[in-house]
């Protein structure tokens, strides 16, 4: 298998060519390259595929007022009625 064909995102199926692809199309910092492609936007919130969008990243161009790549919990769903109380 090629390095190319690698699934880095398993949550929203992004492989390594897409990402290298779009980092070098639009000199992306970690977090636009986040948004472009909706890696590390899936359930497990990149926990698993956030060092590789790092690694990928052009983060020389990243400047002091882009805001960082964070980690997000999992969503869980969560009923109405456990909100409402009832």
């Amino acid at each position: 298998m090629n390095n190319d064909d690698l699934i880095v995102c398993r949550c929203e199926e992004v492989s390594y060519k897409t990402l290298k692809d779009t980092a070098e199309k639009f000199q992306c910092s970690s977090r636009e390259l986040k948004l472009r492609t909706r890696a590390a936007m899936g359930y497990c919130g990149g926990r698993s595929c956030r060092p590789v969008i790092d690694q990928i990243a052009n983060d020389d161009v990243q400047s002091k007022e882009t805001v960082a790549l964070k980690y997000q919990p999992p969503v869980r769903p969560i009923s109405f009625g456990s909100l409402g109380g009832e």
